[in-house]
């Protein structure tokens, strides 16, 4: 699960967009949801081989179809991952173009993401795109539906650009979605409020049913035929709910996560794996982003996000170790650790612990204070082990700067 948090400045809004207990599904599955709450969308198909591509195109009955690549990141159009074919042969085209084949788009790592399944939809005749989602809304402890007369574009830019083309609801979780929430946001894109009614109902109860965090439409269409569909879909649960939704649970796709944050997450360790070379292991979520921050103002640049919490053991801090150094990457570790709840001393076991289990070659800074941190530094100053030890966490971000 990725820790990264998300601030929309240009929307004035506050949420997250992709963060720690949060868990992402594919367009394909999210639709799935959509259906079940009476949402609109056209019938398609998934496919993870080109065998099982030949066959789902049979079903398609469009003369128009449109392949899309099912990965978990944003800008799949622009990178070439949305494909429109005219025949089935062209479906198996752009199948093999597309399957197995690594992904680049402004939302993923400049490696990609491999497309392993890929989504086979029927078409259909547009004649207006929109944009929709229903948010979070953090800064002002209520949910937000975002709308705009600019779909299929990200909404960021279009608040940029043209901040008048989007309108921000905001629901009372206590009062829920009311008539008049449906006419402001229906005026304003000029839409039948009966036909629009019917979908931000189920948006609206999807959302707060299975505990979602983010939920996308972009684009929203109308057709030439005056129905309105959601032509594409996107949605994040809140992992710490999700043992209220097992049917949710299982749409989880481990390949779409990096291998070291799903292994982090078995062990009870809060990881994203960033770009560059610092590793982190530090106790609070707070303390690790003003971490991350004070790697940056000296010069350098953190390998990872490593939160191992208040209550980890000696086991999985040395796991974290492991973790991090899975990361070809890193050149040196800093720890920052200001205990409370979690105790030095325990740090201190565990670093020991990592260091007889693994052969670690890179220099390691260590910063601790607070519960147990003279006996966390005793026990560290006892042992083989060479590291560099820090005043606080500016002067522990400039000496691992330096080391490496």
């Amino acid at each position: 699960m990725i820790m990264v948090f998300v601030v929309y400045h240009m929307l004035n809004i506050t949420c997250v967009k992709k963060g720690v207990n949060e868990l992402n599904i594919h367009e394909y599955q999210s639709k799935e949801v959509f259906r079940a709450y009476g949402i609109p969308t056209l019938d398609g198909y998934m496919a993870e081989s080109l065998e099982e591509a030949k066959e789902k195109a049979e079903l398609l009955t469009t003369k128009v179809s449109v392949v899309k690549a099912q990965i978990h990141a944003g800008g799949r159009g622009k990178a070439g991952g949305v494909i429109l074919a005219k025949s089935k042969e062209e479906i198996l085209d752009a199948a093999e173009k597309l399957l197995g084949k690594a992904l680049v788009t402004h939302q993923t790592s400049k490696e990609g993401q491999i497309v392993r399944k890929i989504y086979l939809e029927e078409g259909c005749n547009i004649d207006k795109e929109y944009y929709l989602s229903l948010i979070v809304n953090r800064k002002k402890s209520c949910f937000t539906f975002i709308a705009s007369s600019e779909g299929g574009m990200d909404i960021e830019t279009v608040a940029k650009t043209n901040g008048d083309a989007i309108v921000y609801v905001d629901i009372d979780p206590a009062l829920g979605l009311k008539g008049f929430h449906i006419t402001r946001i229906a005026n304003f894109l000029d839409l039948d409020k009966k036909k629009l009614s019917v979908i931000l109902n189920g948006i609206y109860k999807c959302f707060t049913e299975k505990d979602v965090s983010l939920l996308e439409i972009n684009p929203l269409v109308l057709t030439k035929e005056g129905e309105i569909i959601a032509l594409d879909a996107k949605m994040s649960f809140d992992d710490n709910a999700l043992f209220k939704h097992p049917d949710i649970l299982n749409y989880k796709d481990e390949s779409e996560e990096e291998k070291e944050e799903t292994e982090a997450t078995k062990h009870g360790l809060a990881y994203v794996k960033l770009d560059g070379s610092i590793g982190c292991l530090v106790n609070g979520a707070g303390l690790a982003m003003a971490t991350m921050d004070a790697i940056h103002l000296a010069g350098g640049s953190p390998a990872n996000f490593l939160d191992v919490g208040g209550s980890a053991s000696v086991e999985m801090v040395s796991k974290g170790f492991e973790i991090i150094l899975s990361n070809k990457n890193v050149k040196g570790i800093f720890i920052n650790i200001f205990g409370g709840i979690m105790r030095c001393d325990t740090i201190a076991e565990g670093i020991i612990k990592a260091a007889s289990d693994m052969d670690i070659k890179v220099p390691i800074v260590v910063r601790l204070e607070g519960a147990n941190a003279d006996i966390g530094l005793e026990i560290l100053s006892k042992s083989d082990i060479n590291v560099k030890l820090a005043d606080d966490m500016d002067d522990g971000a400039a000496k691992i700067v330096s080391l490496i």
